[in-house]
């Protein structure tokens, strides 16, 4: 068993060596996090979304900012789209690949953005989220862990974090990139916590 314990760690340590090696992934990273940054600056709101475990990891982005990551400060404006009679409702009347872009026809300003979460890239809903935020003038983050082209049109910023053949390391270097995320944002705002 400890063979196993110690193959999925070094599994889950080359990704992360992978990703720390992409500089074009790590300015991507860059990029997205300044651009959220302005958006709150601005008094506009981060909506965030995925699927499955990437709807938790929307959640957590969501939660984060608006509650507390590390040290206390005041909230910021972010909503992830989990509210399950919105998903019921949109999924039971137009369709599954609906349940974001409804949402953020209804409740998305330009200026906003949208942090939608696929690890592989081609998550239906994510991708009519994508292009239901362009319509609206909302910036598109995607964070991905396989190219796709449709979502990377889409995307003002798309960071594909490859992590094997599997999800689960890709969700892995998800989290650390919005942990980042989260980090840089309180960095900007509340300095005195670090």
């Amino acid at each position: 068993m400890k063979e196993h314990i110690r193959g999925s760690l070094k599994e889950a340590q080359s990704a992360l060596e992978n990703l720390l090696a992409n500089e074009r992934q790590l300015n991507n990273i860059e990029t997205a996090a300044t651009l959220l940054v302005e958006a709150l600056e601005n008094g506009k709101t981060i909506f965030s979304c995925g699927n499955g475990g990437s709807m938790c990891d929307a959640m957590h982005f969501a939660e984060e900012l608006t509650g507390r990551y590390r040290k206390n400060r005041k909230g910021h404006a972010a909503v992830s789209i989990s509210d399950p009679s919105h998903i019921s409702c949109v999924a039971n009347d137009f369709g599954y690949e609906y349940i974001f872009s409804r949402y953020l026809e209804s409740h998305a300003d330009e200026g906003d953005i949208l942090l939608g979460i696929s690890t592989s890239g081609t998550s239906k809903n994510v991708v009519e989220a994508a292009k239901a935020a362009k319509a609206l003038g909302v910036k598109v983050i995607i964070l991905s862990g396989r190219e796709a082209h449709e979502l990377e049109e889409l995307a003002g910023i798309y960071i594909c974090t490859k992590g094997g053949d599997f999800a689960d390391r890709v969700q892995e270097l998800h989290i650390k990139i919005l942990h980042i995320f989260i980090e840089l944002i309180e960095r900007s705002f509340h300095p005195e916590n670090y």
